[in-house]
């Protein structure tokens, strides 16, 4: 396999999880009855751009279809995230009733409803039909194309440019990443701005969050690697910021290379030194993940063996693609884990890929009344520990798997 930006080929092994369907695949109870398509996950990394990705098996067009079950609007503490970004980015690029704001990858319109209260124009590109329908129940306008070169230049040449593109959790998401930042160069405005916000893969590593490893992260990123993929397709990067969101993220701002007239801030040049000096451009920083790996995944099934032979009932919170990979890498299956509860009306009466196990209401958690709540999504403990924080009104404690075990 070649690098997906600078073509050279992939040598150096990062991560190898075995086989695992989609993690997005969620199941209807008839396609139980009907074979399962699972795909190797294996990561590799570019010695030469220093880009990890997940070795090709699976097009855009099988992971992110019409039935596509990730809804952004269910988790309180990102809508919040949402609506703080919508207000800080009006107040620092002077966004009014003549700007344009373009969010590619609007999934359900989680953030450009907050931009519309704001009576900024905008609208969004959203592949997804699932996502694009709720999107414009709240009245944005959609288009339900997949971005690239090809649709910024259909919308640059219909007069759509934009004095802000909105990029959160795609970029590590797109099998061409060159052609999609690419798209970016063309649709901004001279002088506008494009942030991109995705999980920062030194905080990766260092944290063991291996189940951020799925096929639909086609790229896990750097800021190394990121500014040499926008400068070799016309960004140029100009300020980065480290977020909390889904357990450590980099907001990048840039700017089209060419016309773009923001200076440099002391923070680009500085995480730059950091990840150096972390090693991240060195082969030595990707050695001894796979090990952190399956100790993860040792220490889960053993709290679940340990719990059914003690009699105790678990269950599971959060029918996340995180859980997904963790649960598939580590065989768990319904014996030990007999259900899963999730918000989300499209996954309820589903069942989560590979693993099998049924996705309910939350209803049921609190007419079983378990030992123990296996929070999967664990990057919102915080949120889902106070939002259940009845269970322990009949002795129940929460779990977590990642970083390391800790039961609470």
């Amino acid at each position: 396999m070649k690098c997906r930006h600078c073509g050279q080929e992939l040598t150096l092994p990062f991560l190898d999880l075995g086989a695992a369907p989609p993690s997005n695949a969620y199941l209807t109870p008839e396609d139980l009855n009907a074979p399962e398509t699972w795909y190797p996950l294996r990561l590799l990394v570019c010695a030469h751009c220093w880009l990890v990705q997940t070795q090709d098996h699976a097009g855009r067009e099988q992971l992110f279809d019409e039935n596509y079950a990730y809804f952004s609007s269910y988790s309180s503490s990102w809508l919040a995230h949402a609506r703080d970004y919508v207000r800080g980015a009006q107040a620092r690029y002077g966004l009014g009733l003549h700007s344009c704001v373009v969010e590619v990858a609007a999934n359900d319109g989680y953030l450009l409803q907050y931009v519309r209260e704001a009576q900024v124009p905008c609208y969004g590109i959203e592949p997804t039909a699932s996502t694009a329908r709720a999107a414009r129940a709240k009245g944005i306008e959609i288009v339900e194309r997949f971005f690239g070169v090809a649709l910024a230049r259909e919308l640059a040449a219909a007069g759509r440019q934009a004095d802000l593109m909105v990029a959160n959790n795609v970029l590590a998401h797109v099998p061409d990443i060159n052609d999609f930042v690419a798209g970016f160069a063309v649709l901004l405005k001279n002088h506008g701005v494009a942030t991109f916000e995705f999980p920062h893969l030194l905080r990766m590593v260092q944290e063991c969050q291996f189940d951020t490893a799925y096929h639909e992260h086609y790229s896990y990123l750097s800021l190394t690697a990121v500014e040499r993929i926008f400068a070799a397709n016309g960004l140029r990067v100009f300020d980065v910021a480290e977020l909390p969101t889904h357990g450590g993220s980099l907001r990048v701002h840039a700017q089209r290379s060419d016309t773009g007239n923001k200076p440099v801030s002391d923070a680009v040049p500085a995480l730059l030194a950091r990840e150096q000096n972390a090693g991240m451009t060195t082969p030595d920083f990707y050695a001894g993940f796979q090990e952190v790996a399956v100790r993860i995944k040792n220490d889960l099934l053993g709290f679940l063996l340990q719990a059914r032979r003690d009699g105790l009932k678990v269950a599971a919170y959060g029918a996340a693609a995180k859980g997904n990979t963790v649960l598939n890498f580590a065989g768990v299956r319904p014996d030990l884990l007999p259900y899963v509860v999730d918000l989300n009306p499209a996954k309820q009466g589903k069942y989560l890929p590979g693993s099998h196990i049924p996705i309910v209401t939350e209803a049921r958690l609190r007419a079983d009344r378990p030992d123990r709540v296996l929070i999967l999504p664990w990057n919102l403990s915080a949120e889902i520990t106070a939002q259940l924080a009845y269970i322990r009104d009949w002795g129940g404690q929460f779990v977590t798997a990642v970083p390391h075990m800790k039961v609470t």
